[in-house]
């Protein structure tokens, strides 16, 4: 979903309310609702504040994203209003952070709705893009800018490379074709402004890894995918299991690819390292008899969404502390038979859209829950159905190695018995593991230290 393509000049403002009620009248008022006759901004005004006094789209960083479903002919609406002096709204202690608020009012039949709310989240996430926005002072200059940040223009790519990167080019495509690989992949944040490819790898399918709020996840020539990657974690070889899980998944890969990568340290701007990976081998314990690495029941998306909370979880931990948790994907009917409730359902009677984890408003709610101890039980299409669950399967003979706890067992038989997919976070060492058909693979290796 292009953002950029939404955002009219006319609908982005600078707020004179100091109050949220104000705000969104404001932006109400600039949205020109008139066109539109199921619609009246008295209705629409009242919904939305509700939803805020249910749960807060104050998503950090000085921004707020109201949100809603609405019957009108346009599939999209956002106004956005700035306010430097912050808001207040029912004494709530977060609003007078807000420096920002995007509105956004989405038709009930529009497509990737929460795919644009997750895009909208990645930005306002990425500290270099906040402060483009924050250093633009006229109105007129910060219109031009959140264009620009939206439709990911802005960044000069480095077109020039210097003697020694251009010679790992070059022997990157040499290595390539000497070994017969498939497909070449390229760690995009190892330049910090994008990357030019140019035809190195001309004839290679030429796959980009990025941070999901990376400049570098917009396709350019020379690139025939992006893998964006929402991780803390810098370990190259994590990131990179992480993205050839997530390129089987969409298809970008295939069981039989032999990948020649080549990457650096993360804003670098120099390559040192040249990796070639046979798929089949490296994900051996995954890909019995040439199975679909993931269940046909399962987004892509939202096994994406689950690896990027899970290594945020292994990084950051909570509030100081380390957390372990689990995650289930899929075939929730199956998996309700091996399960009990440990407490009361936190998700129990919400709207399968708010409850949703591709619902960036959801991640909080998650890390928060992950202290409680028990599994989360989310659905294919990525709604979550419970936390705090006790997995019981029976144990089955999956051989796992000396040390890894509960947890892990749970996972193994879980999946052992039904077709899912988990993911799991140990509170000890921090290592993300992903299990498929009892089967562990590491995503983050143990020897990996909290900071």
């Amino acid at each position: 979903m292009r953002i950029d393509r939404y955002i009219a000049q006319s609908r982005v403002i600078d707020l004179e309310s100091r109050d949220f009620e104000g705000a969104l009248s404001e932006l109400l008022d600039v949205c020109d609702l008139s066109k539109e006759k199921r619609l009246k901004k008295s209705g629409l005004l009242s919904n939305l504040l509700d939803r805020e006094k249910q749960m807060t789209t104050y998503l950090g960083n000085g921004v707020c994203l109201p949100h809603a479903r609405v019957k009108m002919k346009r599939p999209y609406l956002i106004a956005v209003g700035r306010c430097t002096e912050g808001l207040e709204f029912e004494g709530q202690r977060d609003y007078p952070e807000i420096r920002y608020v995007f509105l956004l009012l989405a038709a009930e039949n529009a497509r990737s709705y929460l795919y644009g709310l997750a895009a909208l989240a990645r930005v306002f996430q990425d500290s270099v893009q906040m402060a483009r926005l924050q250093n633009a002072q006229a109105l007129v200059h910060f219109r031009k800018e959140l264009k620009s940040v939206f439709g990911g223009e802005g960044r000069t790519p480095i077109h020039g490379h210097n003697r020694f990167n251009f010679l790992m080019l070059k022997e990157a495509a040499k290595i390539a074709r000497g070994s017969k690989c498939s497909a070449v992949v390229v760690f995009g944040d190892t330049f910090g402004g994008g990357i030019d490819i140019g035809d190195f790898f001309k004839g290679f399918k030429t796959v980009l890894i990025a941070h999901g709020s990376s400049e570098a996840t917009h396709l350019q020539d020379g690139v025939d995918a992006v893998l964006p990657i929402r991780s803390y974690n810098h370990q190259r070889f994590s990131q990179l299991r992480s993205a050839v899980l997530i390129g089987l998944a969409r298809g970008v890969f295939k069981n039989t690819d032999r990948i020649c990568c080549i990457g650096g340290t993360p804003q670098s701007n120099q390559f040192d390292s040249v990796i070639v990976v046979d798929i089949d081998r490296e994900f051996r314990s995954l890909l019995v008899n040439r199975s679909d690495v993931l269940p046909s029941n399962i987004l892509p998306e939202v096994v994406e969404r689950v690896l990027g909370i899970a290594t945020e979880l292994a990084v950051e931990g909570r509030e100081g502390h380390p957390v372990g948790c689990l995650f289930t994907l899929g075939n929730a009917d199956e998996i309700s038979q091996y399960t009990k409730p440990l407490i009361l359902n936190p998700f129990h009677g919400y709207n399968e859209e708010d409850r949703n984890i591709l619902n960036p408003f959801m991640d909080e709610t998650v890390k928060e829950l992950s202290s409680i101890d028990g599994a989360f039980i989310i659905r294919g299409d990525g709604v979550l159905l419970s936390a705090g669950s006790l997995i019981h399967a029976p144990d089955y003979n999956h051989q796992l190695p000396s040390g890894y706890g509960s947890r892990h067992a749970a996972a193994a038989s879980i999946t052992s018995v039904i077709d899912c997919l988990c993911v799991v976070v140990s509170g000890s060492t921090g290592q993300v593991s992903l299990f498929r058909k009892g089967e562990m693979l590491p995503l983050i290796d143990k020897s990996f230290v909290r900071r």
